[in-house]
């Protein structure tokens, strides 16, 4: 029997291209260590982005792949993952212990931004991140109802300084609908507004979170500027519809945090496509490709399309949004892909953070 060499057990791993990471696991530096004992052999893989749902069926396509080398008579696979810290200092007490800060945002109401934000924040957490969500939302805050969270629920507090989250469906959650009545209307001036987001965030005890997804107001105003100059947000995601009216908002989006320095991580398409529920037939009533022209426009990428559905509507409604639902229907997947998609763009993000080279001056 002749002895199993490195190179062969590299070539079996490069079998396996990541969906996600777009490349095969060795040349995306994943592998961490091979050891080689006789005929067996054992590989540590690292991934960096939350892949507790993952890991077990990527160790054994790679288990596989390995005991079919010639020679081989055992092998294993051991893949961990962790979410790096991507965001810049920042001295707000609340967030110091959240790795990233990410703004769901959109150009214009109406495009299901919420209901991407809290499906986005789910998916993130089923695949075993501690994740949190803050309706941002002041005028119109729908979070509680989407997390199903009772109607009349309270904060519970520490000290009269923090907040505690409201925890449902995995995730640390916080919005204006806890502390006011469902039938209050916010009349709130612009400064008031951009007040009451200052305190919901930096008086809610976050703890230790992998990303914080904020689910923002639409447009382009004093909240969004208020986040973005106060606050280390990491990133942002545009939601649209394919529509040009929508199209033509959410590049204002795309322009505004721009401006103030925030990388837009990537696009959702929302209403893409409506497929009738009695024959298939897919239609797409609201137009085609908008999102990819417009990320090709902006050098971004398009992490999801979602259709026009009935069932997203429904468990928003109820309380259960789809991904809490039923974590692997084709829809909730859709959501689950361009979670994955946003987590590897923020690695990516971080990566290349860290690979900056430090400039010295020194006086001559």
């Amino acid at each position: 029997m002749s002895q199993i060499s490195r190179s062969q057990v590299e070539a079996a791993l490069a079998g396996y291209t990541d969906p996600y990471l777009e490349s095969d696991l060795l040349s995306a530096g994943c592998v961490r260590d091979i050891r080689i004992d006789g005929g067996r052999v054992e590989v540590d893989i690292h991934l960096d982005y939350p892949s507790e749902f993952l890991k077990g069926g990527i160790a054994q396509m790679l288990q596989t792949a390995l005991e079919n080398i010639d020679g081989c008579s055992a092998a294993a696979v051991n893949i961990g993952w962790s979410v790096a810290e991507n965001k810049s200092q920042n001295s707000v007490e609340a967030i110091t212990q959240v790795k990233n800060i990410v703004a769901v945002a959109s150009g214009k109401g109406g495009v299901g931004k919420s209901t991407t934000a809290v499906n986005l924040a789910i998916a993130l957490a089923k695949d075993g991140a501690k994740v949190g969500l803050l309706d941002a939302d002041i005028y119109g805050p729908s979070q509680g109802i989407m997390l199903g969270v009772e109607d009349g629920t309270r904060p519970e507090t520490i000290d009269n300084k923090w907040f505690v989250p409201v925890e449902a469906h995995g995730l640390k959650s916080m919005s204006m609908a806890y502390l006011v009545t469902e039938s209050t209307p916010m009349v709130w001036r612009g400064p008031m507004v951009a007040g009451a987001l200052m305190q919901i965030l930096t008086q809610t005890q976050w703890g230790e979170l992998d990303y914080l997804i904020i689910d923002m107001p639409p447009g382009t105003g004093d909240i969004q500027l208020t986040l973005s100059q106060k606050f280390p947000v990491s990133g942002a995601v545009i939601v649209t519809t394919p529509q040009d009216i929508a199209l033509a908002d959410a590049k204002k989006g795309v322009e505004m945090f721009r401006k103030v320095n925030i990388p837009v991580l990537g696009m959702i398409e929302n209403m893409s496509m409506h497929i009738c529920s009695q024959c298939g037939h897919a239609e797409h009533i609201f137009g085609e490709d908008g999102a990819e022209r417009l990320a090709e426009t902006y050098n971004t990428t398009v992490l999801g399309s979602l259709p026009l559905s009935k069932y997203i509507r429904e468990q928003s409604d109820a309380g259960t949004p789809v991904v809490a639902a039923d974590d692997c229907s084709e829809v909730s997947m859709m959501y689950r892909h361009a979670s994955r998609r946003l987590a590897v763009a923020l690695a990516r993000q971080a990566a290349a953070a860290q690979a900056m080279p430090s400039i010295e001056i020194a006086d001559e």
